[in-house]
């Protein structure tokens, strides 16, 4: 009997070990029954290491790289430029928490992106055939920098920038292009938002951290936001409505402007913008981005009073990409009164549907449709769970 009793206790301790680790709910909101930005923020981001951080898993301790799709779902590296919006998530917590769980994957991710990237080029394992990818993962490099100050980082964006993306601008006398940055490196005329917008970025911050940088030899610093001028000037002539505030996709080989509009463009123009406007104090910059921003609030927002639904591919970061650069222009004092409560209501509007309808409270995943959360054990694509992160940072920021 002894021993049928232990036999018991021994099959029930199996069993017990054997179930699913119960999934710990994040307490979203505050004592005052308002939401808390930090507290859902601080879950995210952990969802993104846990469910993402490739090396998170057993058999692949060495994976210092974002997968595609949460919980191995997805293992494909074809995709560079989200590697650079993972970290950028990253980089946000640190600089709102200051804990080492972020830092101390930076030099994890830089040992393992450019070993995944499949740019294949000897001579810079971070080289992609795409210059906007190689943007994202400058300007997140930059951002590495700011927030630890290891110019180990702000090196590399300077190279990726001098060496790759600057010389793919022009030519100048060329028609009916008139200069602007390549959008790929086999499609030399094909000029695009999504590489100009964020060239034009670099190069502001190049000049805005170069001195912190102690940077010697090269390209002088003045040169660096002179071609961020060129660049804005460039994309605000080619591809802007200065009417409606559209942002337009790109002018092809053929000269041809593509009048397809995409959050991340817009998002980009008004991040260029806004880094001129800072550097330089032109009104004209801040006027720019507050109607391209204008735009995507009143025609962009046909989803119930949100953005459209993007749960897969590189559409599931376009929004994200967007917040990011807005929340700038939202909070800044020198944004006028009306446009900052419209701005403000905008974003926050957006931030609770996506808490309330599309966040999964238990698995603290975002799938990319507002309405609706993903299952627990549904697959998540990692560009649809950084807008999300992205979204939910800009609001941590919020004033």
């Amino acid at each position: 009997m002894r021993r049928l009793l232990m036999l018991i206790c021994c099959l029930l301790a199996l069993a017990s070990c054997q179930q699913p680790a119960e999934q710990t709910t994040v307490n979203l909101t505050t004592a005052d029954g308002q939401y808390d930005w930090q507290a859902i923020a601080d879950g995210m981001s952990h969802a993104l290491i846990d469910h993402f951080w490739g090396a998170n898993f057993e058999g692949y301790e060495q994976r210092y790289y974002f997968n595609y799709g949460s919980d191995l779902t997805d293992m494909t590296t074809i995709h560079y430029w989200p590697q650079a919006h993972a970290m950028d998530v990253l980089v946000d917590g640190y600089l709102r928490t200051g804990r080492k769980e972020y830092v101390d994957l930076f030099p994890l991710w830089w040992q393992g992106a450019p070993t995944f990237n499949t740019g294949d080029n000897d001579n810079d394992p971070w080289w992609n055939v795409y210059v906007d990818d190689m943007e994202w993962i400058t300007l997140a490099q930059i951002r590495m920098f700011e927030s630890t100050g290891n110019d180990l980082y702000f090196k590399k964006a300077r190279q990726l920038y001098d060496c790759w993306i600057w010389p793919t601008w022009g030519p100048e006398n060329e028609a009916p292009w008139y200069g602007g940055i390549t959008w790929k490196t086999d499609v030399s005329k094909s000029k695009n938002a999504c590489s100009n917008g964020p060239a034009a970025i670099i190069a502001a911050r190049l000049y805005q951290f170069y001195d912190k940088a102690n940077l010697h030899g090269g390209k002088e610093k003045a040169a660096y936001l002179e071609e961020a001028k060129k660049i804005f000037a460039w994309e605000r002539k080619t591809l802007f409505d200065a009417e409606t505030g559209a942002v337009y996709d790109n002018i092809n080989q053929e000269g041809r402007i593509s009048r397809s509009v995409y959050t991340y463009n817009p998002g980009t123009f008004i991040g260029a913008a806004y880094e001129l406007f800072r550097i330089t104090g032109d009104k004209q910059y801040l006027d720019d981005a507050i109607k391209a921003a204008d735009y995507v609030i009143d025609r962009m927002t046909q989803n119930n009073g949100v953005l459209k639904d993007d749960s897969h591919g590189d559409g599931g970061l376009f929004h994200g990409i967007f917040f990011r650069y807005f929340v700038k222009v939202v909070n800044d004092a020198a944004l006028d009164e009306a446009h900052h409560a419209k701005f403000k209501e905008f974003i926050t509007r957006c931030a609770t549907t996506l808490v309330e309808h599309g966040l999964n409270h238990h698995t603290m995943l975002y799938g990319g449709t507002w309405w609706e959360a993903p299952a627990d054990d549904a697959s998540v694509c990692l560009t649809a769970h950084l807008t999300g992160c992205m979204l939910i940072e800009a609001m941590c920021t919020v004033k």
